[in-house]
């Protein structure tokens, strides 16, 4: 079972657009925040792409630094999204391994572990350290999986955003979407999500008749 952090157990994806929003502001770029919402979530170097492509480099990395401080800055008003720490723990008290997908950097992987006290119903975890391209790309998924010694059939990966799915459909995941990111339904299905839920409370309600229950019912996939 793969779990994808901002936006899916922890409520930061707005914390993240304020950072960016700040940051472009700052090194004297306008970008609309609306924009910058619809790729958090995505490599570090496609979002910079997509927002700021055309600004010097120096540009380009003045903002990445002022993101990173800003981020820092707003951690006090980072919050465990409602319900997401009894998921994973129902989701491991079947037995099933849990690793959390993620390519956050280190530090803000600390500061989002620090307040979800998940360690003990937690395989494994992934970091910016594990590979070069981060989603939409299929590394950061094909390194979970190998953390977690599961083949991609017998995996489910649960995320908030279009990245998410991607990165997932590409590694021959199954996907499944939360809403709590910000990102719509009809995006996120389209992005490869076979089943959309609010967020993780509403998941955790419907656990048992969702995909997630082939993981630990005699009909999973081998």
């Amino acid at each position: 079972m793969l779990f994808d952090l901002d936006g899916t157990l922890v409520d930061s994806n707005f914390l993240h657009v304020e950072a960016w929003d700040h940051a472009f502001t700052s090194a004297g770029l306008t970008v609309p925040s609306w924009r910058i919402q619809q790729v958090i979530g995505a490599d570090s170097s496609v979002l910079m792409d997509t927002l700021a492509g055309d600004a010097p480099e120096a540009v380009q990395n003045a903002a990445k630094k002022l993101h990173d401080e800003r981020l820092g800055e707003l951690a006090p008003r980072l919050q465990v999204l409602d319900q997401s720490d009894a998921l994973v723990a129902a989701i491991a008290a079947h037995g099933t391994r849990v690793v959390l997908a993620t390519s956050a950097p280190q530090n803000e992987l600390d500061r989002i572990l620090d307040i979800l006290h998940i360690e003990e119903d937690t395989y494994a975890v992934t970091s910016s350290e594990d590979v070069e391209k981060a989603k939409p790309e299929p590394d950061i998924i094909s390194v979970a999986l190998q953390k977690g010694g599961v083949e991609a059939a017998g995996a489910i990966m649960v995320g908030d955003s279009v990245w998410d799915m991607r990165s997932a459909t590409k590694a021959g995941v199954r996907g499944v979407g939360l809403l709590s990111g910000g990102t719509g339904e009809a995006l996120l299905r389209q992005a490869g999500a076979i089943e959309v839920f609010d967020d993780a409370a509403s998941l955790l309600a419907a656990l048992e008749t969702s995909i997630l229950a082939t993981l630990w019912k005699d009909d999973a996939p081998e």
